[in-house]
């Protein structure tokens, strides 16, 4: 369940709790409160695993990246060799061979940055979301705490 959606019920759960007369103190069924709670805690470690599976996305694609570039480094080597039979022809496959490594790797090496970059931006979100949550979690037990004080005075 979206973490979010666990905010916003634990919040529509105090609003829709009944006020006490002529206060700010609200009545709220402790155990939806607790319900919701619990559940918040299920769904954090969701977005935990979700994020590593971006994660080993990320991972796939740069192991993909790397067996591609292989390839066409073996490939531009299997080529070389066949093209050993004259000297002109040597030299013009080993320049080929080198220009086919070199733009494997950087190919390689955007496809690493590509997938970096879009695992960190992934991450920060989920970063956001989980403090933005925590601090809502938060803000809501410090008011119930401060509630129930006011109520026991």
């Amino acid at each position: 369940m979206d973490i979010l959606h666990l905010v916003d019920r634990l919040e529509e759960t105090v609003k829709n709790s009944r006020r006490l007369f002529f206060s700010s103190i609200r009545l709220v069924d402790e155990r939806r409160i607790m319900a919701l709670v619990e559940q918040m805690r299920i769904s954090i470690p969701e977005e935990v695993r979700r994020a590593q599976r971006v994660n080993q996305e990320r991972e796939r694609i740069l192991a993909q990246a790397r067996e591609e570039a292989e390839r066409r480094v073996r490939e531009a080597e299997q080529r070389a060799q066949e093209l050993t039979a004259e000297h002109a022809v040597v030299r013009a496959a080993e320049a080929r061979a080198a220009a086919i490594r070199e733009q494997a790797e950087r190919e390689a090496a955007t496809l690493r940055r590509e997938a970096d970059e879009y695992v960190f931006g992934v991450l920060c979100q989920l970063e956001e979301e989980l403090h933005r949550t925590l601090r809502v979690v938060e803000n809501g037990l410090r008011k119930l705490q401060k509630d129930e004080v006011r109520s026991m005075e």
